[in-house]
């Protein structure tokens, strides 16, 4: 019991050291919330045992986690900023390739009232499907390759990026809001599987490296990053951009969308701006839920 609740405990403060063997450090990683469904069957096991000091012991994997993990899952309504008179509300979805439902999930996010729609995952066809079912009310977009962005505001210094990879699966841009530039990144992360996720770690870490040296003081970075924020690849992001709390707080998860959602694949990353307003929407034929946040915007 003493050994299980330790080891428990050690897994869920230490698990980013765990060693990379055989995919062993992404799948703890990746899983290191569901680590805490360990203590309730402990607990089974202290029950049946009536030893109140295998109970006692019980509070150390229970307290680590609280601890851990404990901020993340506050509700964001408990703290969030009053929304100001300007605002500006982003969505990101993986649409999913071949479901034939780009322009649907568009649609669906623009009606949450986005005013910037983010894409990754677009197949042939449909970026000019959702550019007319989006129409007038979002003149301006940019894509490259599989990722786009449509928005009401004009976009500004549109540009690809490659992040080490060779091919773009990525790209940044200005939104000029007349209330302020807000700084914009749209990623799709290469994908990340048991001893094949070096392409995926190579983005995360040129990311961050891109926005690290970003000058502009109001940052947003959106999409399908393939990694939880509790994977050691996304610690570097971490350091750049700060994920806001979800507003009736535990973790979001995104993927996959049924039967039901068991990691936070997709995010919404900022600097500089207060965020009143962070969670996810069903939107489309995706297997990935659709992220949604509103920030003040920087003039206000």
């Amino acid at each position: 019991m003493f050994l299980g609740a330790l080891g428990t405990a050690l897994l869920i403060a230490f698990h980013t050291r765990i060693p990379d063997a055989t995919g062993l450090g992404l799948l703890l990683d990746n899983a290191a919330p569901w680590l805490g469904l360990v203590v309730p069957l402990l607990l089974l096991v202290a029950l049946a045992s009536r030893s109140r000091t295998s109970l006692a012991v019980l509070l150390v994997p229970a307290l680590t986690w609280v601890l851990i993990f404990g901020p993340a899952i506050v509700p964001l309504s408990w703290t969030a900023p009053a929304a100001a008179a300007h605002t500006l509300t982003v969505s990101s979805q993986n649409i999913k390739a071949g479901t034939g439902a780009a322009a649907q999930s568009a649609r669906e996010l623009a009606a949450n009232g986005s005013d910037i729609v983010a894409l990754q995952e677009l197949d042939a066809g449909s970026v000019q499907r959702v550019t007319d079912a989006l129409g007038a009310a979002y003149p301006h977009h940019f894509v490259v390759g599989t990722v786009g962005v449509w928005s009401k505001y004009p976009l500004e210094g549109s540009r690809s990026l490659d992040l080490g990879l060779g091919w773009k699966r990525a790209l940044s841009t200005r939104v000029a809001t007349g209330q302020g530039e807000v700084s914009l990144y749209v990623i799709h992360a290469a994908s990340a599987r048991p001893n094949d996720h070096v392409d995926r770690d190579v983005m995360l870490e040129q990311l961050a490296a891109v926005v690290r040296a970003d000058p502009h003081k109001n940052v947003m970075a959106v999409g399908d990053f393939n990694a939880t924020s509790t994977d050691r690849a996304f610690a570097e992001m971490s350091t750049v951009l700060e994920e806001p709390n979800q507003d009736d707080g535990l973790f979001g998860f995104t993927w996959p969308r049924a039967p039901f959602a068991m990691m936070r694949l997709d995010h919404v990353l900022v600097r500089g701006l207060d965020v009143t307003s962070n969670t996810n929407v069903e939107a489309g034929l995706s297997d990935h839920l659709a992220v949604r946040a509103t920030v003040n915007l920087p003039g206000d």
